[in-house]
């Protein structure tokens, strides 16, 4: 019965030219009408709304962060009461850092990586439709409980025992705890998602020396998503028990420890901000690459160091509690550690550099916004050499000092890379050009406004500001410089709007792209801007690192994969060898049933413990209707 049905079964070898493209469009693409956008699991599309999804949490969180530079840009300011304060650089911390930045970076990998690699879709499609729609609701969760004023006021850390039931009996912690669970949750499982698709779909030649250094940025990161962020959950979650059911996990009298949470929030914590940068590496090897004219120079170093950076990012944690008082060997070995880490992310910006050195490079604005990260996020490297010594650290602790290195660190090391990183895929993502001028100034907008506002910080802490205060006195001789911090804040808050407007510009009249708009080298322009449902017609075959400038003619292409149904080819862990043709989920609208119900059973269950009770059945019952056999083809083999 199996090898008739394959006999029967219509394959692309079969067809070819428009008449592939539209049978397969036909097949790949998502159901129109409102009802077929909800159930859409093409990566592209989630890809998509992840992106806009976040840079509009970006937007949220940019305004409370003006908000606050309002607030402190003079002494005494009554601007903002002492309670909404707290809420807002709560709000703002945990969207850029929850909301945001991890989220942006996963989304560009849901969009590009698959395109990178040379498949149709990612793997588990469906679970990826899930992972947008929870990432959706608990952000919605957090912003419409701080618009009710239960918005989170405990830090984007959320230290016991400031966050337990004693010090803070509100909801406001377990909005908190639970918005962390549902992006938890979102992120855990791109990170699968991107893990197989790189490890089994990739396009048939594409070894593991041949992968594009972005995919391999992600790739590390996804690894880093898997062992990180369960410590946050199980931190999270025993927060919740403890104040929902009178645990005690972090209550010292009753055999806890407070330190527990800072232990395993930071196991988390130090991670989250590799987890952040890494993914910008990747996009600055791509930029380079392309604008440089010429491969990244020493590409086994920077997946040497970017796989080093990912194993020690995990020894890094404890350089956050060196003033909790350490042992005088465990402060050494963690300051040894935290020093250490500098060295492979040194080997790769002397790889870009040696790049840029021996290419033709062609300054477009997404080099810019990649040469202002190198600048920036080498300050920022240098002030955290500077954090990682105990002394230091000690003096400066809690200070804006901090404040100021972990902003370059974070905006230099991630923000600059993700707008190059806008400039550099808008064409293919929309088939429109932005605007090169509007870009410049984007670009010198950002870097000036950038420095003006958070050089200042490293001065504030240097002379004792402290941080997560709401105002301070004329004596304290703070005020020039916050002054100048806040204006600073406003110049970089209009470069974004600008972007804004670029992007907007853009779509309606911007120029269209083409192809290959940069002469780029890699897969994803090798497909129509923007690629149409299916991807690619033919799934291309690899032969070399890049291969649009090694094939520059045409590429080579493997034929037999069904043009009946939505298939994939599986190849080869390391060598990507073609091994088996796989199905590949059609639309559903089960992912966004088991995300409400999802959602129902975590808001529910920080208001009431028989919330865990009465939430399983409906989750039980969006499972069984996710994974009830459809009758398909593949169901019948």
């Amino acid at each position: 019965m199996t090898q008739i049905a394959e006999r029967r079964e219509l394959r692309d070898d079969g067809l070819s030219g428009l008449q592939l493209s539209t049978r397969l469009k036909n097949i790949w693409r998502t159901p129109s009408g409102f009802f077929g956008a909800l159930m859409s699991v093409d990566h592209k599309v989630v890809g998509r709304r992840y992106i806009v999804t976040a840079f509009v949490f970006l937007l949220l969180g940019g305004i409370l962060a003006i908000v606050m530079r309002v607030q402190l840009a003079g002494p005494e300011k009554t601007f903002l009461s002492a309670d909404k304060y707290n809420q807002i650089f709560t709000m703002h911390g945990s969207t850029m850092m929850f909301l945001f930045a991890v989220p942006v970076m996963e989304a560009f990998a849901v969009y590009l990586v698959p395109l990178m690699v040379g498949t149709r879709n990612i793997a588990f499609p469906r679970l990826n439709a899930f992972s947008y729609w929870i990432f959706l609701f608990g952000g919605c969760f957090l912003w419409i409980s701080f618009a009710l004023n239960v918005g989170p006021d405990v830090g984007w850390f959320a230290y016991v025992p400031l966050s337990s039931l004693q010090y803070t009996p509100t909801k406001r912690p377990d909005v908190w705890a639970q918005m962390i669970t549902f992006t938890e949750v979102a992120a855990l499982a791109v990170a699968v998602e991107i893990i197989v698709t790189v490890f089994k779909q990739r396009a048939p030649g594409m070894t593991l020396d041949r992968i594009p250094l972005f995919v391999w940025a992600m790739l590390v990161t996804a690894f880093l998503v898997m062992f990180a962020m369960p410590s946050i959950m199980v931190a999270s979650t025993s927060l919740i028990l403890d104040r929902l059911v009178n645990t005690r996990f972090y209550d010292s009298s009753s055999g806890g420890h407070p330190l527990l949470w800072q232990h395993l929030f930071w196991f988390f914590g130090h991670p989250e901000v590799y987890i952040i940068f890494i993914p910008g590496t990747g996009m600055v090897s791509a930029i380079l690459a392309t604008f440089a004219r010429r491969p990244v120079v020493g590409y086994p170093i920077v997946i040497l160091s970017l796989i080093a950076t990912g194993f020690l990012s995990f020894g890094l944690w404890v350089h956050h509690m060196f003033v909790t008082g350490l042992p005088q060997l465990g402060a050494g070995l963690f300051t040894a550690s935290s020093m250490l880490i500098a060295v492979p992310s040194g080997l790769q910006i002397f790889c870009w550099l040696a790049t840029l050195w021996d290419g033709r490079p062609v300054y477009r604005t997404p080099l810019l916004f990649v040469i202002g990260f190198i600048v920036i996020f080498v300050l920022g490297g240098l002030s955290g050499v500077m954090v990682a010594s105990v002394p230091i650290d000690t003096q400066v602790h809690d200070t804006y000092f901090v404040v100021a290195h972990f902003h370059y660190v974070l905006i230099g090391g991630a923000v600059f890379p993700l707008i190059g990183a806008v400039y550099y895929w808008f064409p293919k993502i929309t088939g429109r050009m932005l605007s090169e001028s509007l870009g410049r100034w984007n670009f010198w907008l950002a870097f000036i406004g950038f420095n003006v506002a958070f050089f200042p910080m490293h001065i504030l802490g240097l002379i004792g500001m402290p941080r997560r205060v709401y105002t301070y006195t004329a004596d304290m001789d703070w005020a020039h410089l916050n002054l100048l911090s806040s204006g600073g804040s406003v110049i970089f808050a209009l470069s974004f709007a600008l972007l804004l407007v670029n992007v907007i510009h853009s779509l309606r009249s911007g120029a269209l792209a083409g192809d290959n708009p940069w002469d780029a080298s890699t897969l994803e322009w090798a497909t129509p801007s923007p690629p149409p449902p299916q991807n690619f017609d033919r799934i291309p075959i690899v032969k070399h690192r890049d291969p649009l400038w090694f094939d520059n003619e045409s590429l080579p292409v493997v034929a037999g994969l069904s043009v009946e149904r939505r298939e994939v080819l599986l190849t080869s862990l390391a060598e990507a060898e073609p091994q088996i043709r796989e199905a590949s989920p059609a639309p559903s609208i089960w992912p966004l049933l088991t995300a409400i119900a999802t959602a129902i059973f975590f808001i529910g269950s920080i208001f009431t413990p028989w919330a865990v009770l009465w939430g399983t059945p409906p989750m039980a019952i969006a499972l069984i209707g996710w994974f009830w056999p459809a009758k398909t083809r593949e169901d019948e083999e």
